[in-house]
């Protein structure tokens, strides 16, 4: 592709995303590119990271547009507009490059027109900061969140949102059913895949520089599965042994469930367990390709309805990785932060507390519950757990010190265990955003004889 098409190309995926706001970004790519099969892997990439760019500095981009008139007031500004500012603040294009990109010739975007032309003149010369713009401007924030990310973070909540601007590592997670964590980091390295082992998790690899494992025989073979390095420690957390009854509360489409059931070498049983059959049925295949056997899939519906109550306090553990804001995810999901809306955080939360009250009935005496998100607000968090502590006495907190001595053996590196919680940062750990805690239901003691 031209320069000229593959800006094109930005501007109509962009267009895409915005108009389908109810999407995650990532599936409205797929799809797209599906749809494009002629678009090549190189125009490909350049067009998603493009994109991707631009979600990040959203708010920067339309701080600019409404800076210099070029955004509607009602509907914001057009995905030309954004794409031609970002260009002009972060690629550093003049005018006369711009022109000759949007010209209207074969395959490439029309000409400006005077609006964009008056527009693209006042940005010329200029970068994407700029010492007017508010920290939530600058940070690329809907103003509305700030308050609960200084109460996550403190003073640091700058640094901390600042981390998320960058991109995420590739992580893998070694599946050790079939292949030690040296095997598998060889047999990418003869796909010309280089990777280091992570800082935390034991059967962790972060690919030294991106590429797409997908394809390659190491992850058909079921060597490898894609996961971030915070999500593998939340699955370690669980402590499944061989031999355990397993639940996953919210399975999705079983990256976790995966883990649990590596860790417990095929032995014992796990039930994946979510709303949506339609997610389940996904992790059908990743299943088969990790030789994955001691797992059964229910569905959380009426049909399942009774042989829930059959499994009340049969649970060695239970894990709850609760449906969240995923502001601990912004890096991998910048559209996520411009979807986001305070009424979301406001129904979530009391749905997460419903589904820790109905896990919590799975939990044998002695058993533990994990709960998890891949948020940073504490409304998700430590609220959420203190709550439940109240509503629930027979519970009791294990320290994340303790928990993790628990499930991976030896102490917990001290930037990790200086809480509570087990709370992860792109900014200290180089995860995603992950929050979890151990909760351990009493044992019921023995009458007198």
């Amino acid at each position: 592709m031209t320069p000229g098409a593959r800006v094109a190309a930005t501007i109509e995926l962009l267009g895409e995303i915005v108009s389908q706001s109810d999407r995650p970004a990532d599936l409205v790519a797929n799809a797209f590119f599906r749809g494009r099969r002629f678009i090549g892997g190189g125009d490909r990439r350049w067009v998603s990271e493009r994109v991707w760019g631009i979600l990040r500095h959203w708010g920067q981009l339309q701080w600019w547009l409404d800076r210099v008139r070029a955004a509607a007031p009602d509907s914001g500004p057009s995905p030309r507009a954004i794409v031609a500012a970002d260009l002009a603040l972060v690629d550093g294009l003049s005018l006369k490059d711009l022109q000759a990109t949007f010209d209207g010739g074969r395959y490439r975007p029309p000409p400006l027109d005077e609006g964009e032309l008056g527009a693209v003149r006042q940005l010329e010369g200029h970068s994407l900061g700029h010492p007017e713009q508010p920290d939530w401007v600058r940070l690329n924030l809907p103003q509305w969140i700030v308050p609960h990310l200084e109460e996550a973070y403190g003073a640091a909540w700058q640094r901390e949102i600042a981390a998320l601007e960058a991109p995420p590592s590739v992580d893998l997670r070694v599946n050790r059913l079939k292949a030690t964590p040296e095997e598998a980091r060889a047999a990418l390295a003869r796909e010309g895949i280089e990777t280091e082992p992570m800082r935390y998790a034991a059967d962790g690899l972060r690919l030294k520089r991106r590429l797409s494992v997908v394809a390659g025989a190491a992850f058909k073979a079921g060597l490898v599965e894609i996961q971030d390095e915070g999500s593998q420690l939340v699955a370690a957390l669980v402590a499944a042994r061989p031999g355990m009854q397993v639940a996953d509360y919210c399975a999705g489409a079983g990256g976790k469930t995966l883990a649990i059931a590596a860790g417990m070498n095929n032995k014992g049983r796990v039930v994946a367990l979510d709303v949506l059959e339609s997610r389940l049925d996904r992790s059908a295949e990743r299943l088969r390709r990790a030789g994955v056997h001691n797992v059964e899939r229910r569905a959380l519906d009426a049909d399942n309805r009774r042989w829930l109550k059959r499994q009340v306090g049969v649970f060695d553990r239970v894990l709850v990785d609760a449906p969240c804001t995923g502001t601990g995810t912004w890096r991998r999901n910048p559209d996520g932060r411009w979807t986001l809306r305070p009424q979301d955080l406001a129904e979530l939360v009391p749905k997460q507390a419903a589904i820790l009250d109905a896990a919590q009935r799975l939990v044998k005496p002695g058993g533990a519950l994990i709960y998890a998100t891949c948020s940073v607000l504490p409304d998700e968090n430590e609220r959420q757990i203190e709550a439940f502590l109240e509503r629930h006495p027979d519970f009791a907190l294990m320290r994340i010190k303790d928990a993790w001595r628990a499930a991976l053996g030896g102490e917990a590196p001290v930037d990790v265990a200086s809480g509570p919680y087990l709370r992860l940062s792109p900014l200290r750990h180089g995860t995603d955003g992950f929050f979890a805690a151990t909760l351990v239901r009493n044992k019921v003691e023995e009458k007198a004889a």
